[in-house]
């Protein structure tokens, strides 16, 4: 696997330290490659006794040469040669392509096949800033290329990643949907806890997770329309300065409450059964989870149109799509919170609908489809 999330070599037990809990099962090894971490000397190198996590030492522009050099001594050292049939990468990659360069030269000279997943474009369907904007344009011009040695192009919304996928170039047959929701219902479900928030956010404190417009929200609702409402903010980020700033220069500090990052899924789970709603004002994103985890949870969601937000939120089921409009997204919290019947309804139809993405036969489901491109 090359990857760019650095979190297991940092001892962080996330997302993909989840997925890899039950994915591990379906192989006898498997090998990921990370970007350099902050703390190199202190860098996590096995998990699951079977996976095994090669941290760069350089700095992230060689990242595709470090890919290229460690995959190939990865691949001596466990005996491949270019009859095998059972080694196969799978390749997490975003602008500026750094892991996509390296497994293309990798490609070139061992053969190794390799998955391309493309789990979000940056800046798409919206921009959060300048930064987004070129690495849609970067994607646009150099997603074609990027995809060319690519066995498959694996994309995690059935919508939205595949039609920029085909208007940059990349052909219809080779991409597919294949889920990177893997949900703990064990974990994430309806407790009947009482209900401290009416508003909740997880996520990263970062300008793409639209954490502006959440604040301007709550302030908009509670200063100007005399609505009052309780949100939790769950995260960090390189944001959460000027988010405390916020609160405390628009003296909401009683109203919106900074909790920091969870410590773990369980902990996420009880919160979202704390709280009322689910508020995801994203300008772009490939999931994500957390909207998936709140519906598993009977927690109705309010969601911008990205990622798998409009392939879930339609027909009624499990909540609403809300615009990038301040003004539109306290519209619909307001309505929400005054309809019993609807917010009802969104909590049943909303845990109905995530069963189809239970953790062990959603892994089950990737690692088969991978094995079928060994054959």
């Amino acid at each position: 696997m090359i990857s760019g999330d650095r979190s297991l070599a940092e001892d962080k037990r996330g997302a993909f330290y989840n997925t890899l809990e039950e994915f591990h099962k379906h192989w006898d090894r498997v090998d990921i490659i990370v970007p350099r971490i902050k703390n190199y000397e202190l860098r996590i190198t096995n998990v699951f006794g079977n996976v095994f996590i090669h941290t760069s030492p350089w700095t992230l522009i060689f990242q595709p040469f470090w890919i290229y050099r460690e995959g190939l001594r990865i691949l001596k050292a466990n005996g491949y040669s270019l009859m095998a049939k059972n080694y196969l990468m799978t390749v997490h990659d975003y602008p500026p392509f750094y892991n996509g360069l390296g497994a293309y030269l990798l490609n070139l000279a061992t053969r190794v096949p390799y998955v391309l997943e493309i789990h979000h474009i940056p800046g798409y369907p919206k921009a959060a800033n300048l930064k987004e904007w070129i690495y849609k344009v970067f994607a646009r011009l150099f997603i074609k290329i990027d995809s060319s040695r690519a066995k498959l192009v694996r994309v995690v919304n059935k919508n939205q990643t595949p039609d920029f996928l085909i208007k940059a170039g990349v052909p219809e047959g080779k991409i597919a949907y294949i889920s990177s929701m893997y949900i703990d219902l064990d974990i994430f479900k309806p407790m009947n806890l009482p209900k401290k928030y009416d508003l909740i956010f997880v996520g990263r404190l970062a300008e793409n997770k639209g954490i502006n417009l959440l604040l301007e929200a709550v302030k908009l609702s509670i200063i100007n329309l005399q609505f009052p409402i309780k949100c939790l903010i769950v995260g960090d980020g390189p944001l959460e300065t000027f988010c405390k700033l916020k609160i405390e220069n628009w003296k909401l500090r009683d109203k919106v409450l900074m909790y920091g990052r969870a410590k773990d899924s369980s902990e996420i789970a009880r919160l979202l059964n704390e709280s009322k709603i689910l508020i995801m004002p994203s300008y772009n994103e490939g999931g994500p989870r957390v909207v998936v985890e709140a519906m598993a949870c009977g927690v109705p969601v309010l969601a911008t149109p990205v990622g798998i937000a409009p392939d879930l939120l339609k027909n009624g089921s499990g909540g609403e799509i809300i615009t990038w409009d301040v003004k539109d997204i306290v519209l619909k919290i307001r309505a929400l919170l005054n309809d019993s019947d609807g917010y009802k309804r969104y909590g049943l139809t909303g845990s109905e609908i995530v069963k189809q993405f239970e953790k062990k036969e959603t892994i089950r489901n990737y690692a088969d489809k991978l094995k079928e491109i060994l054959g």
